[in-house]
C-alpha cells in the first residue's frame, strides 16, 4: 500500500514548507498531512510508523528553520478548528495544540484568570509552547500545567498529569510524538489589571524584535545569568552579515532574511555568531531554534 492510498484528502506530497514557516525559506516536505479529526491523526501517525518514516509537527513555524533541501517523511499540521478549540472552565482552561498561543493568554485574560499574560506576544501553537516551555523573564506556560493529552509512539492517546510532567527552560517531558492539547489551572483576577498588564507586556516585546523582517523567534537560548543578544551585541556582531541573512540591529539574538536569502546562509550565520561567542567568552551557545 502506497503511503497516500486513503489519505488524498487530507495529505498532499512536495509540499514547499518556506510559505509556512516564518523565516519562509527551505524546501518541500516529502508529504504534508493536515487531518481534520483525530482519527485521521491517528491513522496517518500509524501508518507513517508502520512504513518507518520520518514524523515531524509543524506549528506556526515561528521556531523552525527548514533546510533548502526539504524535510523527508511526514509533516503533519494540526489547523484544523477541531484541534484548536478552546475552553474556559471556572479557573481551568482547556486549550487544542493546534490553539495560537495568543488565542489561549487573551481567552484567559477577557475570563479573569492570571497566570498567561506575560506570554502574549510570543507566537506560535499551545503545542509549540508546550513542548518547548513557552516563557518570558521567569514565566512560562509549564508552571500552569496542569494535564496534557498526548499520542505515544505506538499511536495511543493517553493523559499525562501534572506529577508525570517536568518543564525547565525552554523544554519539557512532553517528548511523544504528538501533544494534542492540555488543562491549564490559573488564578483570579480582576480582567481589567490582566488587559494592562497584558498590552503593556505586547508593546515592550514587540519593541524590542524585528517587524516586517523573514525572521523567526530567538535563534539561542540563553546562558545561565546572561543574556545571548547581549553577548553578540558585545561581541559587535550586530549587522553581521552572510549572504542574505543578516544578524538584527536592533535585537541580536534574532536573524533577518534579505532578498535573496537562503537556509544555508542562515545556518552559516548561526555557525559563525557561536564560534565567535565562544571564542571571545568561552561561552557555548545552545540553540533555542529548531533545525530542519
Amino acid at each position: 500500500m502506497g503511503f497516500l492510498t486513503g489519505f488524498e484528502k487530507f495529505v498532499r506530497t512536495a509540499e514547499p514548507l518556506a510559505m509556512h514557516t516564518w523565516f519562509q525559506l527551505g524546501g518541500p516536505a516529502e508529504f504534508f498531512a493536515e487531518p481534520t479529526c483525530r482519527d485521521e491523526l491517528v491513522a496517518v501517525i500509524r501508518r507513517a510508523l508502520e512504513q518507518d518514516m520520518p514524523l515531524r509537527m509543524l506549528g506556526r513555524g515561528s521556531n523552525i528553520l527548514v533546510r533548502d533541501e526539504g524535510v523527508p517523511g511526514v509533516v503533519i499540521v494540526l489547523a484544523h478548528p477541531s484541534f484548536c478549540e478552546i475552553r474556559v472552565d471556572g479557573t481551568s482552561i482547556a486549550a487544542g495544540a493546534g490553539a495560537r498561543l495568543g488565542r489561549v493568554v487573551t481567552t484567559a485574560v477577557h475570563a479573569g484568570l492570571a497566570g498567561l499574560e506575560e506570554l502574549v506576544a510570543i507566537p506560535g501553537t499551545m503545542g509549540g509552547a508546550l513542548h518547548g516551555n513557552a516563557g518570558v523573564h521567569g514565566s512560562d506556560i509549564g508552571q500552569w500545567t496542569a494535564a496534557a493529552t498526548v499520542i505515544t509512539d505506538g499511536g495511543e492517546i493517553i493523559q499525562r498529569n501534572r506529577e508525570d510532567l517536568v518543564f525547565n527552560y525552554r523544554s519539557s517531558s512532553l517528548d511523544e510524538l504528538v501533544i494534542l492539547g492540555a488543562r491549564l489551572e490559573l488564578e483570579e483576577d480582576d480582567p481589567r489589571e490582566l488587559a494592562r498588564r497584558m498590552q503593556k507586556q505586547w508593546i515592550v516585546r514587540k519593541a524590542r524584535q524585528p517587524m516586517g523582517h523573514q525572521s523567526a523567534g530567538c535563534i539561542f537560548k540563553n546562558p545561565p545569568g546572561q543574556h545571548a543578544g547581549e553577548l553578540i551585541d558585545s561581541a559587535g556582531l550586530k549587522g553581521t552579515r552572510i549572504g542574505g541573512a543578516v544578524v538584527d540591529p536592533l535585537h541580536a539574538n534574532f536573524i533577518v532574511a534579505e532578498s535573496g536569502c537562503t537556509s544555508n546562509d542562515v545556518l552559516r550565520l548561526i555557525d559563525l555568531v557561536r564560534d565567535q561567542i565562544e571564542q571571545r567568552f568561552e561561552i557555548e551557545l545552545e540553540q533555542e531554534i529548531e533545525i530542519w
